[in-house]
């Protein structure tokens, strides 16, 4: 599967869904971009993608090698669910928790509002780390505030 050029566009925002998972799709996107040295600003396998690999017991190494044969998302799926070993009303509850998902410790969220107010001053409602993801790759390339 082709590489997105992220120095060009974000990858898929952290909401989408790909076999119930949130962050998947996300990975994917960045993990390609790494593979072809287009992931600009992006890292994989940063704290996030971390996030998803704990969750489902996948190691990114071998994520990034099983990537790099080319396949495609519903390839990639079908592997990580065979790693994973997740039940379905696991992973929706999981993705759930993640969509909803706000620091729990006060430097972290002092750290995010500030990074938001950096951004745009009046989004004093972006507290949830996908909202943040969200409106930093809409501003990133060309979203006016």
């Amino acid at each position: 599967m082709k590489a997105i050029n992220l120095t060009q566009r974000p990858p898929r925002s952290p909401r989408v869904r790909l076999g119930g998972f949130t962050i998947l799709p996300r990975v994917l996107d960045k993990a390609r971009a790494t593979l072809a040295d287009t992931h600009g600003d992006y890292k994989f396998n940063n704290p996030l993608d971390n996030v998803l690999f704990a969750f489902a017991g996948v190691n990114a190494d071998a994520f990034l090698a099983q990537v790099k044969t080319g396949a495609g998302d519903f390839d990639m799926l079908q592997w990580f669910s065979a790693q994973a070993k997740k039940a379905p009303h696991e992973i929706a509850a999981w993705s759930a928790w993640t969509e909803t998902f706000v620091e729990n410790d006060v430097e972290t969220r002092e750290w995010l509002a500030g990074r938001v107010k950096a951004m745009d001053e009046r989004r004093a409602d972006i507290a949830a780390l996908f909202d943040y993801l969200d409106l930093d790759d809409y501003l990133s390339f060309g979203g006016q505030p």
